[in-house]
């Protein structure tokens, strides 16, 4: 009966190590859902959909923090300022306000166009990371293949796109309603809303998305962020796109 009992405990105590394994495995393979709706007034400051160590050790914990809790938080702040004395542009969706820029107030177009595009831009950006990176899967793996011609030819045009952005600003690549795929630089948050399309995923080469780690090696920063981005969301994101759904 003791021998059973001492092999009930090793065994137990084994499952005990092993479970947190099990379950850090689990989540790092269960995708982020994506953030496909669009956003509205009063606008809030979204949670990361993961813990901010879990871009480590390509994004620092800290750097995580201070971009989402300050840098995002006060783009959502400042637009939420300058609508608020403006019921009829309040009342717009994000995505409508951003592609109605000229229609717009001039007192107000500035911070709309600033704040309004950092919002959209940094609540896409926290969904597509917090993963493994690796290989793209399914429908737009295909679209990758046949728009850039490789996963890696889209590597390095993308890479060249977030170095070659001077000053602050984003590399993205685009998708339309048919699938297509296309590769742009924006400049500051300037947002590709502001033009009626859509972004697929980007990378903020702003300074303060990297500085802390990687100070002025931008091209080690753009290297190391395929490491988390996360496939399956930016697959669903491919398929809201083509459905019609994709928000921000």
């Amino acid at each position: 009966m003791l021998t059973i009992l001492r092999r009930a405990m090793l065994l137990a105590g084994a499952a005990a190590t092993v479970a947190p394994g099990i379950r850090r495995a689990a989540a790092q393979a269960a995708p982020a859902t994506p953030d496909l709706r669009d956003l509205s007034y009063p606008f809030v400051l979204p949670p990361l959909p993961y813990p901010t160590t879990a871009n480590e050790p390509s994004i620092d914990a800290v750097t995580m923090e201070i971009h989402h809790d300050k840098h995002h938080a006060a783009y959502v702040a400042n637009l939420n300022a300058a609508v608020k004395d403006h019921p009829q542009v309040a009342a717009m969706p994000l995505t409508t306000m951003l592609a109605k820029i000229g229609e717009l107030p001039e007192g107000i177009r500035g911070a709309v166009r600033n704040n309004g595009g950092g919002h959209a831009n940094h609540t896409m950006f926290w969904t597509v990371m917090g993963s493994t990176g690796g290989e793209p899967g399914g429908d737009v793996a295909a679209a990758i293949n046949r728009d850039f011609g490789s996963y890696a030819d889209l590597k390095t045009s993308f890479n060249k796109a977030a170095l070659g952005q001077f000053g602050s600003g984003w590399a993205m690549v685009l998708v339309d309603g048919s699938g297509k795929l296309s590769l742009t630089p924006r400049p500051n948050q300037d947002s590709p809303l502001l033009d009626g399309k859509r972004v697929l995923f980007g990378n903020d080469v702003w300074e303060h998305a990297y500085y802390l780690k990687y100070q002025n090696r931008r091209a080690d920063y753009a290297a190391a962020w395929w490491n988390v981005i996360n496939w399956p969301v930016i697959n669903a994101r491919y398929q809201a796109a083509v459905a019609g759904t994709l928000a921000i």
